[in-house]
């Protein structure tokens, strides 16, 4: 998955394609490919 953010209203999408359009305010051709935050690490017992 990636994470792609709207160049006019700012809303980030996470999805596996780039969206034509921004689902939130509708802008075509505004979607930009954003860095996605690092996966949480689990923590398990060392035994």
């Amino acid at each position: 998955m990636a994470v792609f953010t709207c160049e006019k209203c700012g809303k980030p999408v996470e999805t596996r394609c780039k969206p034509k359009k921004c689902p939130h305010c509708g802008e075509t051709g505004a979607m930009c490919k954003a860095e996605a935050p690092p996966p949480k690490k689990s923590r398990s017992k060392m035994n």
